[in-house]
């Protein structure tokens, strides 16, 4: 049996699928209300921050993967509450069950020097499941994911590009970035299960091709048919506009977090997994034609 919390989610249902073509009997935990039509899997609706809520859940269970965690909260305490906390309630639960091995999916945002508490939450999820040594454990760190259906941030950041007829490229969009498509984080998180190389390693998943914040924003919106200009910002600047629309809007269009994810690289070298799971990402071209053809 495999465990997969957040399972209803656009990463969780691929892997899912992928597991099911497989033969392996599935158990998807995640929130009241989702639902998961046409595949054959076990749903138990739950929440990670409420132990009580997973009792059983864990029984028979040989493998889990921990995907369930908040990326843009509209409470940055939830980064905590469900990022931190609750991980270490799926941990706790995992531990007590006889689980055999723990696959958390963290976030490239980790490796950041400009922290964020997205950044902060992950990181300190992974110190713990690194630290525990009654399983075996395995860390997966994705680049930006995308797919014709999300993820989050990537939908955000395409809505954000559409709305304005300026846009705003904090730090020139020199950055470096290297998203990655759901389909090869279903098969390098796949292949990680009952595979004993994979243990206690931290694998990057990177897609397979290099980009500046600013080839990807064009890339993204040539994709919709869409054109923008393109205004470069120093990266004092986005910090102050968003310190300043934070200060005053619930919902501000440019946030720390925002700045601090579009100033830094996250072009994380995938080779480990690449050499151990077999894991050959395509490259954003190539994904974005699949999602969205010209």
């Amino acid at each position: 049996m495999i465990l997969i919390t957040g399972g209803a989610g656009v990463v969780g249902r691929r892997l899912c699928k992928g597991l099911i073509e497989r033969g392996l009997p599935i158990r998807v935990l995640d929130r009241p209300g989702t639902s998961l039509p046409w595949l054959d899997v076990e749903l138990v609706h739950g929440d990670i921050t409420d132990p009580t809520s997973m009792k059983g859940l864990f029984d028979g269970v040989e493998t889990v993967y921990h995907l369930a965690a908040v990326i843009l909260p509209p409470d940055p305490s939830l980064f905590q509450t469900i990022n931190v906390q609750g991980t270490r309630n799926v941990m706790e639960a995992a531990i007590e069950a006889g689980v055999k091995h723990f696959v958390l999916i963290s976030s490239a945002s980790v490796i950041y020097p400009h922290t964020t508490a997205y950044s902060l939450s992950k990181r300190e999820a992974e110190a713990m499941i690194s630290s525990q040594d009654a399983m075996a454990y395995t860390i997966v760190r994705p680049t930006l994911v995308y797919d014709e259906n999300g993820g989050e941030e990537f939908m955000r950041y395409l809505d954000d590009l559409k709305r304005f007829p300026i846009v705003p490229l904090i730090g020139g969009g020199r950055a470096m970035k290297n998203p990655v498509h759901t389909d090869d984080i279903m098969a390098g998180l796949i292949a990680i299960a009952g595979n004993p190389k994979s243990h206690g390693q931290t694998y990057n998943f990177s897609g397979g091709e290099e980009l500046s914040m600013r080839e990807m924003s064009e890339l993204m919106l040539e994709h919709q048919g869409e054109r923008r200009l393109f205004l470069p910002i120093p990266v004092w600047a986005g910090k102050l506009v968003a310190a300043l629309l934070g200060a005053v809007m619930k919902n501000p269009p440019i946030t720390r977090q925002m700045v601090a994810g579009v100033m830094q690289d996250a072009n994380l070298d995938h080779s480990n997994a690449t050499e151990h799971l077999g894991y050959e990402p395509k490259g954003a071209r190539e994904g974005f034609q699949i999602c969205w053809p010209r």
